[in-house]
């Protein structure tokens, strides 16, 4: 199957087509004028479906892989720390959009990547609608933080506290369609519900982290619902004398992991399970950052679990199972 490299970026795609030992290069502009212009340059230089691979770039190539999904193309997203990590191995001297792309397509051409399926409707909503709420929320604390920093004109001040009002505003405008949006989509509320009854994890929380995990059912294991956030942990050992500490990889969805903080340190106090894994952590020695991030580890796979199972948290069923393995 032919392979086309992406290269995403805010405003520009570059492209690298390897069909037949041939390479076709372009560039086109990230909007639906460009993505047009793509669709119709590939079926140019290749009618048959390709396979076509980007790396994770948040919301810069969502409409992309989209529109090349409904066009009948093979799309995988990849984390860009494994293109990184290619790239160190391939002994890449030059950093260009158009050497990445080409990066890209060797990559997907030589490790097959998983194919992409894009999440349902409600989901893709849902998705839009939280890291929309984040942005707002992120502009209100830094126009809080300019407020806080010292004293302003008047002229000025008014403004900042007007722009706080109306940020406030859309904050819980968006809040409401947040919630709206569940009551519509009923399998949504009771996912929601489901991840409520675990002790560390509220409603918004439990919002995230659908938002941004999407369907459970694309996760073969809780192990790989681990990984997709990063949460996994990383060692470093080299013969006998480099032994460094292990660390979270943070090879993924770092939107997971931000969602999780709070909520392990909550759970660390309050959830049974993750309580014990805590105290048997703290009592090994390990420093309070990593016993945090296994905390995070596992209130993502209790998360897993839950959904998988469709029951709610039962700490008692948990204690015995985990007891009997």
């Amino acid at each position: 199957m032919p392979i086309l490299g992406i290269d995403v970026a805010k405003a520009i795609l570059v492209v690298v087509l390897l069909n037949e030992q041939r390479e076709h290069r372009a560039e086109f502009a990230n909007s639906a004028a460009g993505l047009s212009k793509l669709l119709t340059w590939l079926a140019k230089h290749c009618p048959s479906p390709v396979h076509a691979c980007l790396e994770a770039t948040g919301s810069y190539g969502e409409e992309l892989a989209q529109a090349l999904f409904d066009a009948g193309h093979t799309v995988s997203i990849v984390n860009p720390a494994r293109i990184a990590a290619y790239a160190k191995v391939q002994a890449a001297r030059h950093k260009t959009d158009q050497v990445d792309a080409a990066l890209i397509a060797r990559y997907c051409q030589r490790e097959q990547p998983a194919a992409w399926s894009p999440p349902a409707p409600e989901l893709r909503e849902l998705r839009a609608l939280v890291r929309h709420l984040d942005s707002l929320q992120q502009q209100r604390q830094a126009e809080l933080n300019r407020l806080d920093a010292g004293s302003h004109p008047l002229t000025v001040q008014q403004a900042i506290v007007a722009h706080l009002s109306f940020l406030s505003e859309q904050i819980s405008s968006v809040e409401r369609q947040i919630d709206e949006h569940f009551e519509q989509h009923p399998e949504l509320k009771r996912q929601r519900e489901l991840l409520e009854s675990i002790k560390g994890i509220a409603k918004r929380t439990a919002t995230r982290l659908l938002a941004e995990l999407g369907d459970i059912r694309q996760f073969a294991s809780a192990r790989a619902v681990v990984a997709y956030a990063g949460l996994n942990p990383r060692q470093y050992r080299s013969g006998t004398s480099v032994h460094r500490r292990t660390r979270l990889s943070k090879a993924g969805n770092a939107a997971v992991r931000t969602a999780l903080y709070f909520p392990a340190i909550v759970a660390k106090q309050h959830n049974p399970l993750v309580q014990a894994l805590c105290a048997r952590l703290s009592a090994r020695g390990l420093c309070p950052k990593a016993v945090i991030g296994a905390a995070m580890r596992k209130l993502l796979q209790i998360a897993y679990g839950v959904l998988k199972s469709g029951q709610p948290f039962d700490p008692n069923y948990a204690q015995a199972a985990s007891a009997q393995a």
